[in-house]
C-alpha cells in the first residue's frame, strides 16, 4: 500500500489548489514507529506530508460529525462505511465531502508487532507483504499477515463502498472466512461460564474512555457516563459500573458498528471489546440481513421497523 502515498498527495493537492475543498483529512508520519497521526491539510503545498501504509488504522470518519466545511477525506473500506452512516444519520452532508477511497489490505496490530520484536522498536518499514522492524540496531522481518489487526483478518469490505476518487484498483475481497467463530464459541458457553469470561475480559479496564473517544459512532453531545442528573452509572472502578459502560456503549452501536477496530486499537490495556459489538453485528446480520454502512438508501437495522421483522428476541 506504500504506492498509494503519491496518489493521495496528488489528489489532495489538486482538490485544495482548485478550491474544491477547504481541508483534506488524512494521515502523516507519527513521532514514534507504528503510530501514524491524523492530520488536516489546508494548503496544496502541505499535501506532501500526507502518507499511507499499514499504520493508518485510526478511523478518520471520527473527525466529520457536525462540521460545516467542504472536506476531502482519505477513507479505507471501514472508514467509508462509517461515512455512509454519518450521512444517513445527518451528521454530515454528502455534498460537503470528496471521499478519497483507499483499497485496503489490512492494518498492522502494533501490540502483535511489539510482542514479536521483543524490545523497543526504533524504526519500521514495509516491503512486499513483510514488516521490517529495527530493535537494538538489528532488523527483524515479520510476515504482515501474522500481525494484522483482528478486525482486518475478518474484513470482507476492504474496498471503499463510497468514493469520489480512488487511489488504486480495488483489491480482492476476502472470502471463505468464518467471521463469527469467536462469537459463536462464547454463545455456546453456559451462562455462568460466559459471566466469568466477560468479568475477566473487562477486569483490566481503567475507565479512560479511549474506546469511546476513538469510536466514530460515539458523538452524543453528553455521554451517558458523564451525566449526573440523573447519574446512570457510577464513576468508580466497581465491576458492575465497568460492565454497564461497555455493554451500553455496545448497544448504542448496535446496527451501526462497522468493526473498524478503532476501540480495540485505542485501548491502552488491550481489551478486546469488539466481542460485544461483534455479537450485536452478528445478531443484526442473522435477524435482518443487515451490515452497517453499505448503502445510503437504508436506515440502520434498529432505526427502522418492518412488519416482517423477526420477533424471535421476545420469546
Amino acid at each position: 500500500m506504500l504506492e498509494y502515498t503519491p496518489k493521495i498527495q496528488q489528489i489532495a493537492a489538486k482538490l485544495l489548489s482548485e478550491c474544491k475543498v477547504d481541508v483534506v483529512i488524512g494521515f502523516k508520519r507519527g513521532s514514534v514507529p507504528l503510530m501514524n497521526e491524523p492530520c488536516q491539510v489546508r494548503k496544496a503545498e502541505e499535501a506532501a506530508q500526507l502518507c499511507w501504509d499499514s499504520n493508518c488504522g485510526i478511523n478518520l470518519a471520527n473527525y466529520l460529525p457536525g462540521r460545516k466545511e467542504r472536506i476531502g477525506i482519505v477513507a479505507k473500506g471501514c472508514d467509508s462505511r462509517n461515512i455512509v452512516t454519518h450521512i444517513v444519520e445527518n451528521k454530515i452532508k454528502r455534498e460537503q465531502l470528496v471521499i478519497i477511497g483507499v483499497p485496503c489490505q489490512g492494518m498492522i496490530d502494533r501490540r502483535a508487532v511489539a510482542q514479536r520484536a521483543g524490545g523497543e522498536i526504533t524504526a519500521v518499514a514495509e516491503n512486499q507483504g513483510e514488516v521490517v522492524v529495527t530493535v537494538g540496531g538489528k532488523t527483524i522481518t515479520i510476515d504482515k499477515a501474522e500481525v494484522l489487526q483482528g478486525n482486518c483478518r475478518l474484513c470482507t469490505h476492504r474496498n471503499p463502498v463510497i468514493h469520489d476518487e480512488l487511489v488504486a484498483d480495488p483489491v480482492p475481497e476476502q472470502t471463505g472466512i468464518d467471521r463469527w467463530a469467536d462469537v459463536q464459541a462464547i454463545e455456546a458457553m453456559p451462562a455462568d461460564q460466559r459471566r466469568v469470561f466477560f468479568e475477566a475480559l473487562l477486569a483490566p479496564c481503567i475507565r479512560c474512555y479511549a474506546c469511546r473517544n476513538a469510536c466514530p459512532l460515539c458523538y452524543c453531545p453528553t455521554c451517558f457516563v458523564d451525566e449526573s442528573r440523573p447519574q446512570w452509572v457510577g464513576k468508580g472502578q466497581d465491576a458492575a459500573d465497568i460492565a454497564t459502560f461497555h455493554i451500553l456503549r455496545a448497544y448504542h452501536c448496535a446496527g451501526r458498528c462497522t468493526d473498524c477496530g478503532a476501540c480495540e486499537r485505542a485501548c491502552p490495556v488491550g481489551i478486546n471489546m469488539r466481542l460485544l459489538t461483534r455479537k450485536l453485528n452478528k445478531d443484526c446480520f442473522d435477524l435482518y440481513g443487515w451490515e452497517a454502512g453499505l448503502t445510503l438508501d437504508q436506515r440502520p437495522a434498529l432505526d427502522t421497523f418492518k412488519p416482517e421483522d423477526s420477533n424471535e428476541f421476545i420469546k
